[in-house]
This record gives structure tokens, C-alpha cells and sequence, in this order.
């Protein structure tokens, strides 16, 4: 009995699912819209072939050898996206203390404040925790682990990371420290958003030595100098959460003073400075359904806020405030809307692939284009990507076909079926 190709495709991962995750193998993806996300743009009717799980050949009309043959049937193909800024695999439970990792708080009060820029979330990286296939089945290969402070912590809050969602021990990428700024951080630097910047000051003095280690009034632990070290000068990436424009011209100025390299995330009036951010060439995260003053630093909420940027020259990618480690397909739903919006649908897909791994310094490491050498990291997709109506076909990390299978399909599966005459707990097939 014949089969249409994407049935043969749907089996093939029922029985990958079965073992868990593949091995590599060569791959043909025949006859595929392949959005590229590289200078190629889109090209039509394009096979793509997959050796030793890299890329190893774009063309029509390729010879698949002993590849394994996808028919596409025109449907779109991507590289994995990028799945925002999150807990996945540090936060289990949001409202279960004992399974969130994400933030840190040894202080009680000013007075008593320690800043441990030392402290890295990935650390407590699980690549078993359930998130990490729900995540996965939606289209999603990587992700950026935020660090995060509660009260008694700082407005530095720590060190995140890259992090592949392969379900590798060793999945963990460059790092990159978190500083929270403007009126979301004034309660983490003794109520006010004035004494911030002194902060932050006397920080950068105190890892360039003009502070002994042994004063009264240091704020850095040995470890932690040795850490801060590392993203002053033009070294690692900051992500700073800020929003309101006066904030982030400010923050801008003193990046520059201070030879450190910032990305802002949230930036909600970051479209009343577009300009000075292009020149600057600092990359935005943005939340594109920010649209309502949520507080007196985001009375210029405006959905247009990608569009503008973008047309700016500034490069923008894509965060979701709220709870982004269990709704991370919704990244998806922000290129979208930002492109409902008037960003160019290539700029939105670019938010998800190529910015945030130039951002963050995975240009080479994660497969956010498809090109000929780049790790296979690939989505086919039933429909446009950037519209939520359609889904992930079919996942591939490094040329592995993913299972296509999560907590949440197991449920579905469980308790989504026809009436069998006993109740709705048991599998269809119970006897």
C-alpha cells in the first residue's frame, strides 16, 4: 500500500520517537521553498542535501546517493529559529520554587549588597527537562538562558548562555551577563534609578583596580572582578534590560565611555533613538506585542517599534515578556505581528535566526542559515512560519531527524481520541 510523502515523513519520526533522538545520517530534502536567511533569499523548488550533518550541497535536481529522501511537496524550509530569551532547562515549574535556577538574591537590602556577576545559570542547565522537546517539536533549535535577580540581588544579575536544544550533556555556548536598568532595576539598586549609573561606575572601577579588592566599600568579590573583567573592553556581550529612551541613550553613552558591548532587551522607546542605536550598532531584542504603556517608562509603546528600528539600519530580534521558558513558540507570533506591523517578512525571519546568533557570537557554532557548510539545523514547515496557523513538520539538529513527540502531544495523544465506551483516562487501544 503507497503512502503520500509527508505520511512516510510522519512515520519515519513515529519510529525515530520510539528510540529517541536519531543518528546523524545524509538527508535529501527534495523540492522545498527554502527560505535561506542568508543573501540568497528564498529559492524555489530547491533540494537541499545533508552529509555527516552539515550542509552539503543547494541546488535542483540533486543526486540523493544513499540519502535518506524527503519530499518538501513546495512546503517552506528553515533553519531552526531561535527561541528567545528563557529559562528552558533552569526553570521546570515556574510556581515551584525548588525547580527555578534562573535568579540569585544573597543580600536583604542596600546596605548589605552583593554584586556576583560570577554567578552562571548554566550551571543548572537540564537538557532533560521537559521544556526542552516542547520547545523543540515547535520549530525551535536554540535559545538564550537569561540570569535574573530577585529581591536582595543586584542590578547585575549574572551570567546566561546559548544553549542547544539537541538534549546534549555539553550543549552550552558563549555566555553572556545581564544588567537590569531604568525602573525595573531601581528596586535592585537601593530605590533609585539616578544611583545606577554610580553603580555601575564604581564597578568598572573596581575590575580596572582603582578600588583595592580589600576596601570597605567593594561591591565584587575576587571571582566576581575576574568575571566582570571579561566584558569590558569590547569582550563578551551585556544584555541590558531597559526600556524608557532617556535609559538608553544614557546606557549607550557610558557603553562607549567604557568600551563595553551592549544589546538591549525590551527597549520599548528604543524607535525615538533608532538612529543613535544604528550608529552605535547595538542589537535590540524586542517584545513586538508591546503596545500598551505597562509602566511610566513605556508610554511610547508602539507596535511599529520593529518596523522602525529596522528601518533605522538597527538589527532587532525577538524576546516575550512574561512566561517565555513555557510559551516559547510564541517567538514566532512576535515576528509575525512585527511584520503584520511593517517589518520586511525577511527582517522578521532574520530576528529569529541570523541576528541573535551575530548578537551573541554563534554565527559559526549554530544553524541559522542554510548554506552550504553550515550545520544542518533545519524546519520544515507546513506554511509561512511567521504565521502561527502553521506548524513545524519536521525538526533536524545536525542532520537528525527530531522526534516530533513532547509531554504535550503525549497528552494529547492520551486523552484526544474517539469514543471507545471507557473513560477518557484510558489509551484508545485499552482493552
Amino acid at each position: 500500500m503507497s503512502r503520500s510523502p509527508m505520511k512516510r515523513l510522519a512515520l519515519v519520526a513515529a519510529l525515530l520517537a520510539a528510540s529517541g533522538l536519531a543518528s546523524a545520517q545524509d538527508l535529501l530534502i527534495r523540492n522545498a521553498t527554502v527560505h535561506t536567511a542568508s543573501t540568497q533569499g528564498t529559492l524555489r523548488a530547491t533540494d537541499v542535501l545533508v552529509r555527516n550533518g552539515r550542509i552539503a550541497a543547494i541546488g535542483s535536481g540533486l543526486a540523493a546517493g544513499n540519502a535518506t529522501v524527503v519530499d518538501a511537496q513546495g512546503q517552506p524550509l528553515t533553519p531552526a529559529l531561535f527561541g528567545g530569551i528563557t529559562d528552558i532547562g533552569v526553570e521546570e515549574v515556574s510556581g515551584e520554587s525548588s525547580t527555578v535556577d534562573a535568579a540569585l538574591a544573597l543580600g536583604s537590602g542596600a546596605s548589605d549588597m552583593q554584586v556576583r556577576p560570577e554567578f552562571d545559570v548554566t550551571l543548572a542547565y537540564n537538557p532533560e527537562s521537559i521544556l526542552v522537546p516542547v520547545t523543540r517539536v515547535e520549530g525551535f533549535g536554540w535559545t538564550l538562558l537569561s540570569a535574573g535577580s530577585r529581591p536582595g540581588g543586584s542590578l547585575v544579575a549574572g551570567q546566561g548562555g546559548v544553549v542547544r536544544l539537541d538534549g546534549s550533556l555539553d550543549a552550552v555556548g558563549p555566555r553572556a551577563l545581564f544588567v537590569t536598568l531604568g525602573g525595573d532595576g531601581a528596586n535592585l539598586s537601593g530605590s533609585s534609578r539616578a544611583a545606577q549609573w554610580m553603580l555601575l561606575d564604581q564597578l568598572i572601577d573596581e575590575v580596572r583596580g582603582r578600588i583595592p579588592a580589600d576596601s570597605q566599600f567593594a561591591l565584587l568579590t575576587p571571582a566576581g572582578r575576574t568575571t566582570l573583567a571579561k566584558y569590558v573592553g569590547g569582550g563578551g556581550r551585556v544584555m541590558v534590560r531597559i526600556q524608557r529612551a532617556s535609559d538608553i541613550v544614557r546606557v549607550l553613552r557610558w557603553a562607549k565611555a567604557r568600551d563595553v558591548r551592549i544589546a538591549l532587551v525590551g527597549a520599548t522607546e528604543a524607535w525615538k533613538v533608532a538612529p543613535q542605536l544604528a550608529a552605535a550598532n547595538v542589537p535590540v531584542f524586542v517584545d513586538a506585542l508591546a503596545n500598551l504603556p505597562a509602566d511610566f517608562d513605556e508610554l511610547g509603546a508602539t507596535l511599529e517599534n520593529a518596523a522602525r528600528l529596522h528601518a533605522a539600519g538597527v538589527k532587532v530580534s525577538f524576546f516575550q515578556t512574561g512566561d517565555a521558558s513555557h510559551n516559547a513558540r510564541k517567538v514566532r507570533q512576535l515576528a509575525g505581528n512585527a511584520v503584520a506591523n511593517g517589518l520586511p517578512w525577511d527582517a522578521g525571519l532574520a530576528g529569529l535566526t541570523t541576528v541573535p546568533a551575530s548578537a551573541l557570537g554563534v554565527g559559526g557554532e549554530i544553524g541559522n542559515t542554510i548554506a552550504v557548510g553550515q550545520r544542518a539545523d533545519l524546519v520544515l514547515w507546513s506554511g509561512d512560519p511567521l504565521d502561527v496557523a502553521n506548524v513545524a513538520r519536521q525538526v533536524w539538529l545536525d542532520g537528525r531527524a527530531i522526534p516530533m513527540r513532547s509531554r504535550q502531544t503525549e497528552l494529547r495523544d492520551r486523552y484526544l481520541h474517539p469514543d471507545t465506551g471507557l473513560p477518557r483516562t484510558y489509551p484508545s487501544d485499552a482493552r
